[in-house]
């Protein structure tokens, strides 16, 4: 496939590529996203995906959500844009749903109790996973460790506000970033 080659999805296609994303995808979806829409389904070149990603993640909310709006959107408008999101987050929805008249029915059971206490452990170690990779790259960079560790500590240790935090942290992590790297 050229840099060029690609094809517009279909509405029923944007569905059923964001349904089996939100099928097969715990978290960690993105790089089965670029496989999909670049490699498998080509609806766009890496670059596009690329960039329209790098636009996304500009974007208020979780980057995957915005990036099936974005797809949808430039091949079917809104149409489209409804296509890819309900696709992406109706299996999610469904077992939410269930999960929750489960509980709601069974929550003194112990066996249930317990099942919610191994997803409970699971998301956690997911979360820690996610952590961990997002934390590798900053092993040589000790500015970037000790900003890290500022904002964790502000947020987690001082239980400050995650908003105000953030907007206060972020300037001044890009600003100390650039002059370590001047």
């Amino acid at each position: 496939m050229t840099e060029t080659d690609t094809q517009a999805p279909t509405l029923a296609g944007l569905f059923q590529g964001f349904l089996i994303l939100g099928l097969t995808g715990f978290g960690g979806v993105l790089p089965l996203a670029r496989h999909m829409v670049v490699e498998k389904q080509r609806w766009l070149t890496g670059t596009e995906f690329t960039e329209l990603l790098g636009l996304c993640q500009f974007l208020p909310g979780g980057n995957i959500i915005n990036l099936s709006v974005a797809i949808g959107l430039r091949f079917h408008g809104v149409r489209g844009a409804m296509a890819a999101l309900v696709g992406l987050i109706a299996a999610p929805l469904a077992v939410v749903l269930a999960l929750g008249v489960v509980y709601a029915r069974y929550r003194g059971d112990p066996h249930v109790v317990h099942m919610f206490a191994g997803l409970a452990a699971a998301a956690a170690g997911l979360l820690v996973s996610m952590a961990i990779k997002i934390a590798l790259p900053l092993r040589r960079k000790p500015v970037s460790i000790a900003l890290a560790v500022i904002v964790f500590t502000a947020i987690a240790g001082f239980h400050l506000p995650l908003v105000p935090t953030m907007l206060v942290m972020a300037p001044i992590s890009i600003f100390t970033v650039m002059k370590v790297r001047a």
